[in-house]
């Protein structure tokens, strides 16, 4: 771990500029932090035909892989923000790369599917500790003007994990079995997290309070009262729709799409299969393109034709040929993560108080969409086939669409300034960037 030297004497800790060493060893830090978590993650994902015929289950079954995890993920965000606020960020976010890269060695030699799932729901519970802290670090640690470098390095590194814990775990698994993809990816944990651990720096913009300091229970009231308070607003509802509706239906799509196209008529190889994943990258182009939309006009109105966009490429899915089937993905995908960044600014901007917990509940929905219809989409796909997949993911997203129309306000709070970021936001997410996933 990098230490640095102790802050002069001030009133005010302000953060490494940028161009200290400090400054790019945090940045560093966060992408090696969202490689570990996003790589094994989604890892599974790539492998599904393969887990679903070793353990002789159906689709549904074999993506509950993916969705154990991702649970994990939802339900530990909050309880591992309240340990970080108690033991530190960077001890916390050390603990989560160790302890979760440690469950993926253990998770692909399991000969049991139901044991397997088991450690996949604890193995996303350890992964959650990076995701419930990362952005609050950051804002204790930047500059507030640099802090939006840093927040798109942490973003990059997740979508990067996210992607090569897919392009790893597929080809390994078509020729040497999905065990071996997974260890793959679970290879290339252990590589971050070591590289994570040789630089993150010492944390100098928060100190945990001495034992007796401060009072855990009132901590979690005031937590669990912000919680309250947004789910009883109308606009706020709106908003957390948007994450649990668009990302279950994503994640659904990207799980059964590889069953499709291994299937008759295309008997498509896993290695190539695995390429559909590069659709990600469209996400890329598409959330900084929806950015600036959304400075120009109206938030509300820029979502709804971000998600109408997720609509026609899903819709374009069903047609025969592989390179319209790939084009709807890309264009779906663009969709989802455009829609996605202008939805999470909203969830931030709506609340006067407690905007950091408005950004911890956007991602708990988030996460938990993608495990309860992530699954539900393999259901259909056994009763119905794609057809069934593909009606589920449209009818979620015209909920979307339907709960922004009715429930979110045409004019929205402007993002809050920089000078508004937290110093120790208690739930450990960014109060004013809103949150910064990747699937």
């Amino acid at each position: 771990m990098t230490t640095v030297p102790p802050p002069p004497p001030s009133d005010a800790w302000d953060g490494h500029e940028r161009g200290t060493r400090a400054f790019r060893d945090v940045r560093l830090a966060l992408l090696f932090a969202g490689i570990v978590t996003f790589a094994q993650l989604y890892a599974p994902q790539a492998v599904l035909p393969q887990i679903s015929a070793e353990f002789e289950v159906e689709a549904s079954h074999a993506s509950l892989m993916v969705s154990l995890g991702t649970l994990g993920v939802a339900l530990s965000a909050i309880p591992w923000s309240l340990v970080a606020d108690r033991f530190g960020r960077v001890r916390v976010m050390i603990w989560s790369v160790t302890s979760a890269t440690l469950l993926g060695f253990i998770t692909a030699a399991m000969p049991y599917f139901e044991v397997a799932l088991a450690l996949r729901l604890l193995e996303g519970i350890a992964l959650g500790g990076v995701p419930a802290v990362a952005l609050a670090y950051l804002n204790e640690e930047i500059a507030t003007r640099v802090a939006p470098l840093v927040a798109g390095t942490y973003v990059a590194g997740n979508t990067i994990g996210g992607l090569s814990g897919r392009l790893i775990s597929a080809p390994l698994g078509d020729v040497l079995g999905w065990r071996i993809g997974l260890l793959g990816v679970s290879i290339l944990a252990v590589a971050a997290t070591i590289a994570f651990i040789a630089v993150v720096p010492q944390p100098r913009g928060f100190t945990p309070p001495r034992r007796g300091e401060i009072a855990f229970a009132r901590q979690v009231t005031t937590t669990l009262g912000h919680v309250a308070s947004h789910l009883r607003t109308p606009s706020l509802i709106g908003v957390y729709a948007q994450p649990m509706l668009l990302m279950g239906g994503f994640v659904a799509m990207y799980n059964f799409l590889g069953f499709r196209l291994l299937a008759d008529p295309y008997r498509l190889p896993t290695w190539l299969v695995g390429l559909a994943f590069l659709a990600y990258l469209a996400g890329s182009a598409t959330s900084p393109i929806a950015g600036s939309l959304a400075a120009r006009f109206p938030r509300k109105y820029v979502l709804l034709g971000c998600t109408l966009v997720m609509l026609a490429g899903t819709a374009l899915t069903l047609a025969a040929p592989v390179w319209l089937i790939l084009a709807g993905l890309i264009v779906m995908t663009g969709g989802f993560f455009a829609a996605h960044s202008v939805a999470s600014g909203i969830a931030g901007s709506i609340p006067h108080r407690g905007r950091a917990q408005s950004s911890a509940i956007y991602n708990f929905n988030y996460y938990l969409g993608s495990s309860v219809f992530g699954f539900l989409g393999g259901v259909l796909y056994v009763a119905f086939g794609w057809i069934g997949t593909v009606a589920m993911v449209a009818a979620l997203i015209v909920l979307a669409l339907l709960f922004a129309l009715v429930l979110i306000p045409a004019a929205t709070p402007a993002a809050p300034p920089a000078a508004a970021r937290p110093i120790a936001s208690p739930s450990g997410v960014s109060a004013t960037k809103g949150p910064a996933a990747a699937p």
